[in-house]
């Protein structure tokens, strides 16, 4: 499956022109602390295709632009919709980071540790317990490292993190005060 792409900077001169549907999936807590001015969020854990194209206020047939921090979780939620029937979906390369750096207002609040640092932060500190295991307690505990290593090599291969997938779930990824943020529709969410 090949997924359109946008560059940020024909983006932002998109923004100007007129209306524009742009869905972030990140995580609540990633939408809240940056996002486009223009976005709405369902995270891609939560997406389903067919619930976001039956919400959609504009035409169906116009494009629906998907964003995310650098562009890779984008690209996923543009192929749920291929592989969902849905052909008119953009990816916007680079992500949010990259619109940023082109000048799309964006609106920033609460700052939060972002995904990918969590997952670094949570595989790291997985090997080297598994490696001071392995050494005090018995040598089996080695294998939680090894298994931490095949999941990153996982991860690389299929660009699919069962980790990051698992953390965005986690109660301090979460927005209690604002539930919804996390819907397709106008809907508050449980």
């Amino acid at each position: 499956m090949t997924v359109t792409t946008i560059h940020p900077q024909q983006l932002v001169e998109l923004c100007k022109t007129g209306k524009i549907d742009l869905i972030d999936v990140r995580t609540p807590v990633e939408f809240r602390e940056l996002h486009a001015a223009v976005a709405r969020n369902v995270p891609l854990d939560r997406l389903d295709p067919m619930t976001v194209m039956q919400a959609r206020n504009g035409s169906k047939e116009e494009p629906l632009y998907l964003i995310c921090r650098s562009g890779s979780r984008g690209q996923q939620a543009c192929e749920k919709f291929l592989a969902a029937g849905f052909t008119n979906v953009v990816n916007v390369e680079g992500g949010i980071l990259a619109c940023v750096d082109a000048g799309l207002p964006v609106v920033r609040g609460k700052k939060a540790i972002s995904l990918e640092r969590q997952v670094r932060i949570a595989a790291g500190s997985l090997v080297v317990l598994g490696v001071l295991a392995g050494w005090f307690v018995h040598p089996i505990f080695s294998g939680l490292s090894a298994f931490i290593g095949v999941g990153l090599v996982f991860a690389g291969v299929t660009d699919t993190c069962g980790m990051g997938m698992m953390l965005a779930q986690m109660p301090w990824n979460q927005v209690k005060d604002a539930p919804s943020l996390c819907c397709a529709t106008k809907e508050i969410c449980s």
